[in-house]
């Protein structure tokens, strides 16, 4: 039988995670978190996962109110996978200053070039990278971990982690030393949907449309050139009713545009299906999607 999780909500408490291999989410956890769950405790050290939905990387047009909350299916969850920590901070433990003062702490991050050169999440969703940045360098402070995981699903964040952290070794070797930064491959549902907490948003009947986020990186394969892939991405996701806000190849490392396949590329992409209210009391909404996939390098 699963040992119970340690519930945290004082850093005061934390000196017991401390070097432990970490897992930031904003709850709502499913199969994907579990998997990046699983992959820490393969590190042989104790996990500790951390429970927060982060206010500064939402827009105030975004879903922060409506961002599910669901602690004691996700204790449950962590308990099944063996996790010793759950650290599940409030806001004020977070950001003693307020949050609005947290906004504006944000935005006088300095980011690196993988988060303000892309024009694919820092375009797209102004502040969001920086929020990302802010609370993840404070998690780090608060819970001191050896090692954290993160999934490859949202790859432009996963860059800027690495950035980040590689740029404190130099900056402050004191502040981190020997974090190391663990990427963990995207889990998919049996259809081939990436899986993600919004995926719960979506009507049944949109599942189909969906889908077409997958179909399209899958065909985007038969492409020689960086420049075909994303017409044949676009082509798949208006098929399929998607407003698509970027279909494109990059720098698997930097996220710049490329003209061949000659070293490692990315396909990424970020659409939304909008509906209209239904039959059977479906309310009409709209929710954002996003994945990517590594292309075959040419030479």
């Amino acid at each position: 039988m699963a040992e119970p999780v340690q519930l945290i909500h004082d850093p005061a408490e934390l000196d017991c995670a401390h070097g432990c291999a970490f897992v930031p989410t904003m709850g709502a956890l499913h199969e994907g978190h579990a998997s990046l769950l699983r992959r820490a405790r393969a590190t042989g050290r104790p996990v500790c996962v951390s429970i927060f939905v982060n206010p500064t990387q939402f827009a105030p047009s975004e879903d922060l109110d409506r961002y599910p909350r669901t602690l004691d299916a996700d204790l449950t969850l962590a308990e099944a996978e063996r996790v010793a920590f759950a650290f599940v901070p409030a806001s004020s433990t977070v950001y003693p200053e307020g949050i609005a003062a947290a906004n504006v702490a944000a935005a006088s991050v300095s980011l690196p070039p993988v988060a303000t050169q892309p024009r694919l999440e820092d375009l797209c969703r102004p502040g969001h990278l920086a929020g990302v940045q802010l609370v993840v360098s404070r998690l780090f402070d608060l819970v001191r971990p050896a090692v954290a995981v993160f999934g490859e699903k949202d790859w432009q964040q996963l860059a800027l982690v690495q950035a980040f952290v590689a740029h404190a070794r130099t900056a402050d070797p004191d502040r981190w030393p020997g974090l190391a930064i663990l990427p963990h491959a995207t889990v998919r549902e049996h259809d081939g949907l990436a899986l993600s907490s919004r995926n719960r948003y979506l009507p049944d009947e949109l599942r189909l449309q969906a889908l077409g986020i997958p179909k399209a990186l899958q065909i985007a394969h038969s492409a020689q050139r960086p420049s075909t892939a994303e017409r044949l991405m676009r082509e798949t996701l208006e098929a399929h009713g998607f407003e698509i806000e970027y279909a494109v190849v990059r720098d698997s490392e930097t996220l710049l545009p490329v003209e061949d396949f000659g070293s490692p590329t990315r396909a990424l992409i970020a659409a939304r299906l909008s509906w209209p209210a239904g039959a059977g009391g479906v309310a009409g909404g709209s929710v954002r999607l996003i994945d990517n996939a590594p292309m075959t390098v040419w030479r």
